[in-house]
């Protein structure tokens, strides 16, 4: 029973479905916060999209020997190698029916997110003999991962409900709706840099990590975390109410698990716990507004 929850258990994780699952978490809270019903085109896009580009990226960075890898999640992807890549097709492929029901504004903005998403990945730059993509500029990776996570689950949603009329959401609320998430997702980035430390320098990727060290790295992630709750603070739209006090709890466990992560370098703390904190936020909203209502 055990090893049978443990083979489930790591397919969620490795498969990088629990990930896409972050993602539609994600557009649930923007869509409760703005007091919009979901749009399920955005959902269902947004979990095929963080499937398929999440494994494409596995895909293409993948070792000489991925059996004989540290890192079990590389371990398990390259041993189910036909089944990831039968899931990264289907949910590419998926993706062309759900982008043309999305309005013009939001195949723009998908456009876009695209392109930024496979410069990350792809090594389309060459200078002399060393080929390399976005994410090998000094300090770009953690950005581009939070620009395109933050757009991804806070903009599209929002575009897509003013579209269908679900939502009325001003230029100012959008835009704070924007950094709040960005210095949120921005502060899990990092101690996923931290954790690869080692493999980041073996490939040249400049992190934050591999720039400042992991001390400073720590230390600018709370710093964003701190950002997020002032504005938390300073941008209450109907005061002191169920969702404020959500988002603050969920704010202050991801710190906690954020500096416990100095500690624990399990892969399992890292994919489950830091990322669950995305599908928990949901969770904590719907769960207190339901209490408190």
């Amino acid at each position: 029973m055990k090893k049978l929850f443990r083979s489930a258990f790591d397919f969620l994780l490795f498969s990088n479905i629990f990930m896409a699952l972050c993602a539609v978490a994600q557009a649930m809270v923007t869509f409760h916060l703005i007091d919009a019903k979901p749009v399920y085109t955005v959902t269902g896009l947004l979990f095929t999209s963080t499937l398929g580009i999440y494994n494409f990226s596995i895909l293409l960075s993948k070792p000489k020997h991925p059996e004989r890898s540290p890192y079990r999640r590389v371990r398990w992807f390259f041993t189910h190698y036909r089944l990831m890549v039968t899931f990264t097709i289907v949910s590419l492929l998926s993706l062309i029916p759900l982008f043309f029901l999305l309005s013009m504004e939001s195949r723009i903005l998908l456009v876009f997110l695209s392109i930024l998403s496979f410069c990350y990945s792809l090594p389309l730059f060459t200078v002399g003999e060393q080929k390399f993509g976005l994410r090998n500029i000094p300090g770009l990776k953690p950005f581009l991962i939070t620009l395109v996570w933050t757009l991804s689950c806070v903009l599209l949603p929002i575009i897509e409900a003013q579209h269908l009329h679900l939502a009325d959401v001003s230029t100012r609320d959008m835009a704070i709706l924007v950094a709040k998430r960005f210095l949120l997702i921005g502060a899990l980035t990092v101690p996923f840099d931290i954790r690869d430390l080692f493999q980041d320098r073996q490939y040249g990727l400049k992190t934050i990590a591999v720039s400042w060290g992991e001390k400073n790295a720590y230390l600018f992630c709370q710093v964003l975390l701190a950002g997020y709750v002032a504005l938390l603070f300073l941008f209450r739209n109907n005061g002191f109410n169920t969702d404020f006090f959500a988002l603050s709890i969920t704010a202050a466990l991801m710190g906690w698990l954020i500096f416990k992560s100095k500690w624990e370098k399990n892969e399992y703390y890292y994919f489950f716990f830091l990322d669950g904190v995305l599908v928990l936020q949901y969770v904590v909203l719907i769960a207190v507004g339901y209490l408190f209502k």
